[in-house]
């Protein structure tokens, strides 16, 4: 339990962020998931928007420390060979 004012504060801090930080990463599965199910449709306009949208949101992640640069750069490109492989 926090005694002083600034741990208290920190601990206000910690469950704002917390709390941002988990909407954000359920935002960016949401999208994952959705860019999925449009590849496993064969829809591949669909899939590009969906594709598009998830790059943006995770690169966004990536820039706040959400996810490590690289785990975005690798979600990234397994939509994107996955869009390739539609055809």
């Amino acid at each position: 339990m926090a005694n002083t004012k600034s741990a208290i504060k920190r601990n206000r801090q910690t469950a704002t962020r917390t709390e941002r930080n988990r909407a954000e990463k359920s935002r960016m599965k949401t999208l994952r998931k959705k860019t999925l199910a449009a590849i496993e449709a064969g829809n591949k306009e669909d899939a590009a928007k969906a594709s598009s949208e998830f790059a943006s949101v995770v690169d966004k992640a990536a820039k706040r420390n959400l996810i490590h640069p690289n785990k975005a750069a690798n979600l990234k490109s397994k939509t994107a060979k996955a869009i390739a492989a539609i055809a």
